[in-house]
């Protein structure tokens, strides 16, 4: 377990910070930047908490952890000393995401158009977690351009876009509740 004792360490005051291995890195690094974003999501996640109960809560619990293994995961190079015993996100943790879309999405209405953000606002929220969740997911693949990343946490953030979309359905009364997109109709 992490002990913190002291909040601010002064560390970082020239731009710096560092990585799980001790190493340090510009805080405006590619590999920061993809775990800063995730750990955006994540407190987004919290504010669409404050609208869950139940089993979509529960759910929403497991993926905020998952979210901090991820960035654990990123943040320890795969080529660092420590790498041997990191934190990485499983393949098991993508297939339980995946069972939980497949399962939300038995009882949700057909699409019939594109949605737009919106309905409820736990629905709302999840709306722009999912959004923050694909911006990291685009600094990951750029990460992974030039170094390695895990492609478990690679899919986890794939997998993990469509779940908080399909959860955002749910909580919009299993789609009825939907803001659908009109096309042109602004025009």
């Amino acid at each position: 377990m992490v002990k913190l004792d002291k909040i601010y360490t002064r560390g970082g005051d020239k731009g710096e910070t560092s990585l799980g291995d001790g190493r340090r890195v510009a805080k405006h690094d590619l590999r920061v930047a993809a775990y800063g974003t995730a750990d955006e999501a994540n407190s987004v996640l919290g504010l669409a908490r404050l609208h869950t109960e139940g089993d979509d809560d529960a759910m929403l619990a497991r993926i905020q952890n998952d979210l901090f293994d991820l960035g654990a995961d990123l943040c320890t190079p795969h080529d660092a000393k420590r790498a041997a015993g990191a934190l990485r996100i499983t393949a098991d943790q993508v297939a339980r995401l995946e069972a939980e879309i497949d399962a939300m999405n038995e009882d949700l209405n057909p699409l019939t158009s594109f949605i737009l953000p919106g309905g409820k606002p736990a629905a709302a929220w999840l709306h722009l977690a999912r959004t923050i969740v694909r911006r990291s997911e685009r600094l990951m693949t750029e990460l992974a351009g030039g170094e390695e990343v895990n492609p478990e946490a690679v899919k986890y953030m794939n997998r993990l876009s469509d779940h908080l979309f399909v959860l955002a359905r749910r909580l919009n009364d299993n789609g009825t509740a939907d803001v659908l997109w009109q096309p042109g109709s602004t025009q």
